[in-house]
This record gives C-alpha cells, structure tokens and sequence, in this order.
C-alpha cells in the first residue's frame, strides 16, 4: 500500500481528528484500496470516512429508520449488506413486507430478510461514486462508533427517481464534513460465574424451552453471553467443533442439496439468507458464496471457535452451527431452513452431528 505525505494522527479520543482534506487526499494516493482498508490505515471509523465527501459525493440523511424501510420498496431490486468484521452477507432484491414498530422492525421479504435495531442507526448518508461512465448509488448507515450497521446498494434496474426522492425526503440540515463519533469502551470477555446449582437450574431450563427465542431470556436471566452459555452447558446441547467443520457444513450443504439459513449480524441489524447455496469459491483467508442473490463472504482466519448448539422448541429442536473470533463476539450462524411448526430437517441435523468434534479443553 502506498503512504501519504500528511501526518494522519489516531482517532483514539473517539473524537474526529484527521481533518476531511488528509481523508480525500489518502484517496487520491490509495485509488485502489477499499474504502473500510482505507479508514482503518487512517485510525478513524468508516463514517469519519465518508462524511468527509459531504457536498462533494455524500450527503447526509436522518437515519429515521422507519421512513427509509417505508421508502425502500419503492426503489425496486437494490443489494441489501450487512456485516460485521469477519463477515459480509449480501441480498439481491426488494425491501417489501416491512412491518416497524418505536424500537425496531423486520422485513420479510421473499430475498431480504432483516431484523433490525432502531437505536444503533445514528448516521446516515447517501453516497454516489462515479463508476466510469455509471454512478453507484448506496444509502449507508452506521452505529454511535461509526462501524457499519446497514447499506443498501442501487442495482442497475432500481428506480433512481423513488432513490432521489427519498434523499431528498432524509436529507439532513446537518451536513458538517467531520463526524462526532462515541468513544469505544473495550470491555474484557465476561467470564461466568455460576456455580454448580445454577449451571444445573441453567440445564434444566435450557431443556425445558419450547420456543428458541427463550434463549435470550435465559442469558439474560443469568447475565451470559452467548459464548458463555454454550461453553457452559453440557454436551448435550452444545459442542464443540473443529474449524475444519465450517467450510465441511457449507460444502456438504452445496452438495447435498441441504437449504440452509445462514445470519450475519452488525450492531443494528441481523441479515439472513434462507435457501440452497451453489457456488462456493475460495479465496485467500475468505470463503465466498457467489449465487444469484446471495453472497458471502467469510474471514476462515477469524474464526477461532466453532460450536454445534441444540435449542429445544416445541416441534423438537433446532440445531445451529455458531462461529466465534477470539473475542468470543459471533460472527455469523447457519441453521438448516425450515418452516415455523415443523422440526428441522432430518439431513440437516445428521450434517451437524456428523462433524468432526474437539475436546472443550481444546476449544476455550
């Protein structure tokens, strides 16, 4: 990668401290280098980033999420991303059966399927790049830090007027070329303090579930983490796995012709695909799903612990498979698809259980 001439001082107060003409000049000298690879060079977050094109290429909007879900339909086929550090999840089609509420909605679609979190939606913009002759036309938005939550890619059948309106409609009075951005608070992995009655009262519940959205309760009931509550719990409901297990799942699936359910999550919004998958490539530390409307694009690298997890429901139980970085933060979860009153597929769960294991000791 190339380097700059300009001083570029970290942002570690969480207060904006590379001024917008140092980002748009490290541009010019890094052309080829992501935007998000471009940010982290600089130590600011990918926000700083792109409201330093403010009046030039962004503009800001008011991240009210429900306007922008009520006036996405109208843009037609667009590309719907979410992602987190280690993972990239992309949808090809139409944000319909939006249903909203004060704190959060969920959009239902046949492709785009989203639950999302209003108050982790606090910056918006609408961003247009010249593409040679094309402009690509995205609305991006980010959490308090600045990270990603959620963005929404034109395609080349959108309707670019509803797209124009809509802006037009967000388009904040706000539209400074620097961004104040929360200070990020790095707390260490929580380390669970049950003793033995609780972790067997934990055991009891977890067996007694009939609904796996109980789940949530039952941490925050006991005050664990996900990762916790799976490397706490016996093997009966949860088990670890050899990495290897995780390009094996998506292989075997392709292979098999399994339909699976696949969840990437940032801290605003959780994006799921449901289907079969088919093109399956391979790529330095990634492995990409490269199909029709959906893709993936995975860090295998980042993958530090991988878990099988059984969670019982009322037409029996669900199996996942869950993977997490060395900061015990999921970054992503495959189930196999289903439909609501039915138990899982039979293929799918013979798939899981017939994944290689390691011993608890070897995985934490």
């Amino acid at each position: 990668m190339e380097t700059t001439s300009h001083n570029l001082p970290n942002e570690t107060s969480g207060l904006p401290v590379v001024a917008a003409e140092v980002i748009r000049q490290a541009r010019i000298d890094n052309p080829k280098m992501r935007e998000r690879d471009l940010a982290n060079y600089l130590n600011i977050s990918e926000a700083t980033f792109v409201a330093a094109w403010c009046g030039i290429s962004s503009t800001r909007i008011e991240p009210r999420v429900n306007e922008v879900l009520g006036g996405l339909e109208a843009l037609g086929e667009v590309m719907a991303l979410t992602r987190n550090e280690s993972a990239v999840h992309e949808k090809i089609g139409v944000y319909d059966k939006v249903h909203t509420s004060a704190r959060g909605a969920i959009v239902l679609g046949e492709d785009i399927d989203l639950r999302i979190f209003h108050k982790h939606w606090v910056h918006g913009f609408a961003v247009e790049k010249k593409d040679g002759d094309n402009v690509k036309r995205s609305l991006q938005f980010f959490d308090e830090h600045g990270d990603a939550v959620h963005k929404v890619h034109l395609r080349s059948d959108s309707d670019i007027a509803a797209y124009d309106a809509l802006v037009l409609q967000l388009r904040s009075e706000n539209q400074r070329q620097d961004m104040d951005i929360a200070t990020r608070v790095v707390e260490p992995a929580k380390i669970p303090s049950l003793d033995e009655s609780q972790i067997a009262e934990l055991r009891g519940k977890w067996a007694a579930m009939n609904d796996v959205h109980q789940f949530m309760g039952l941490l925050r009931h006991y005050d664990l983490t996900r990762h916790n509550a799976v490397s706490i719990i016996d093997d009966a409901f949860a088990w670890p796995l050899d990495r290897s297990a995780m390009a094996a799942t998506l292989n075997l699936a392709r292979s098999e012709e399994i339909p699976i359910m696949c969840f990437v999550g940032s801290t605003g919004c959780i994006q799921i695909h449901t289907g079969p998958i088919e093109n399956i490539k391979p790529m330095g530390p990634w492995i990409n799903i490269m199909d029709p409307k959906f893709h993936l694009h995975l860090r295998m690298d980042h993958i530090h612990e991988l878990w099988a997890v059984r969670k019982p429901n009322k037409d029996g139980h669900v199996t996942s498979i869950e993977a997490y970085d060395s900061d015990q933060n999921l970054i992503i979860q495959f189930f196999g698809s289903r439909k609501e009153g039915t138990d899982e597929r039979a293929d799918w769960r013979l798939l899981v259980e017939n994944l290689p294991r390691i011993s608890r000791q070897v995985a934490i």
